[in-house]
């Protein structure tokens, strides 16, 4: 059914269990793995790389990347602990919402499997939830896991 799956990585425990989710819908469908995070830039101070904290802005890029690198290849090898076999990591950047949707459509994705909220709930509550969004504006399968 699945053959490509995207799953984006904030660190969140609603992302671990969507991992988990699309971990196991990757080994029933003999599906390609696709995990996907985005660093989030806070106010003017600070970017926060999920999972491993927060990055100074003035960090250089090659800085918050290899943070941001540290949040899939973790990720990767949970997947692959799981029985993913095929399994790809991507860095994304720009608006969470927007970066997933294209990443998925970059990939091919038959299904984006995300947490229903992730670290960033506060801005959420105001702006509305980029699973939300996501399931609003993307063109495959989107299973929001809770």
């Amino acid at each position: 059914m699945f053959k490509t799956l995207l799953v984006p990585v904030d660190g969140s425990q609603y992302s671990k269990k969507a991992l988990d989710v699309a971990c196991q819908l990757a080994r029933e469908n003999d599906a390609t793995l696709h995990i996907l995070h985005i660093p989030e830039e806070l106010a003017h101070e600070t970017t926060l790389v999920w999972g491993i904290g927060a990055v100074a802005l003035e960090a250089s890029r090659e800085d918050r990347e290899r943070a941001g690198r540290q949040v899939v290849d973790r990720a990767a090898e949970d997947a692959r602990q799981q029985g993913a076999a095929r399994v790809e990591t991507i860095i994304g950047q720009g608006d969470p919402a927007r970066t997933i949707v294209s990443e998925a459509r970059k990939s091919g994705a038959d299904a984006i499997v995300m947490g229903s909220r992730g670290l960033s709930d506060l801005r959420g509550l105001v702006v509305g939830s980029v699973s939300h969004k996501v399931s609003h504006t993307a063109n495959c399968t989107v299973i929001t896991v809770r």
